[in-house]
């Protein structure tokens, strides 16, 4: 998949303490494991001149109060909560000045966000994706940006979850539904 870097955009999907160290409250030893090939291909669309995003999944604490059905903290316990280590995003990550970083409080990136309109004012229509988790944020963040007309290409081995099935089932229905998957490898920039 050859891509054009000026019009493309690698987005790390909640790579946080909380999912991908071994002391978060998520943590999911796959998400540990995409760190590596996050990074790499982070430092390969940087050097190619495209744009990188890190998205965090944060929670004010009362955020879930008095909600009539949508409770993460009740599916999922407290996780990420706004101001803790857990929120923070991993260490591992090279976050540089020129990179948005985005706060959402849901599944998917876009939703009350800035995301949308970051990447229409700079040009980008191609969206690479990786990070955690894939049936989840990943998952939600992808669909989310083939309504909008982006191209969304999941990067296989970039992406965490807590099974292999989760991971598979996520690419499967994002390369049948909405997306493109394919492995970090296969990416180059014309």
């Amino acid at each position: 998949m050859d891509l054009e870097p000026t019009s493309t955009a690698v987005v790390v999907v909640d790579v946080q303490n909380g999912f991908c160290h071994p002391d978060g409250s998520l943590y999911a030893p796959g998400s540990e494991a995409a760190l590596a090939p996050v990074t790499d291909l982070v430092a390969r669309v940087r050097e190619a001149g495209g744009r990188v995003v890190y998205t965090r999944d944060v929670h004010p604490p009362e955020q879930f109060d008095g909600n009539h059905y949508y409770d993460e903290f009740e599916r999922w316990g407290e996780h990420v909560v706004e101001g803790t280590w857990d929120a923070e995003l991993h260490a591992d990550l090279d976050v540089r000045e020129a990179d948005l970083v985005v706060e959402k409080h849901t599944y998917d990136a876009f939703y009350e966000t800035q995301l949308e309109g970051w990447l229409r004012a700079r040009g980008v229509t191609d969206l690479l994706l990786c990070g955690t988790l894939a049936n989840v944020c990943v998952l939600h963040t992808a669909g989310s940006a083939g309504l909008r007309d982006f191209r969304p290409v999941l990067v296989a081995d970039a992406i965490g979850a807590l099974e292999d099935d989760h991971k598979a089932y996520a690419l499967d229905h994002a390369d049948w539904l909405f997306g493109e998957v394919v492995d970090a490898a296969d990416v180059t920039f014309d």
